[in-house]
């Protein structure tokens, strides 16, 4: 397995391995930092995607965010939460 910053001779020249983050822009990756390799020099990339950071609850904000310009919208939700604080549950042991 190969570390960042690992060089060895390939061919009697120096193979760097090093792991950087970027972002994607169509075709191109905007690396977060200088390679400090000459322009237009070739190189081989291995990309793995990194999952954004989300907080608890991100994905439902979204999701009624979608909604909330629907006619109605309102309503039927104050109805859902009216229905719910109502609701009497059995104990599960029952």
């Amino acid at each position: 397995m190969r570390e960042e910053g690992v060089r060895r001779k390939r061919n009697r020249r120096a193979i760097m391995t090093r792991t950087l983050q970027g972002k994607v822009r169509g075709k191109t990756i905007e690396l977060e930092e200088e390679l400090g390799l000459a322009d237009g020099e070739q190189v081989q990339v291995q990309v793995t995607a990194i999952p954004p950071v989300t907080t608890w609850g991100q994905g439902i904000a979204r999701s009624a965010g979608i909604a909330a310009d629907l006619p109605g919208f309102d309503v039927a939700f104050a109805q859902i939460q009216r229905e719910r604080e109502q609701a009497q549950y059995r104990d599960a042991a029952d």
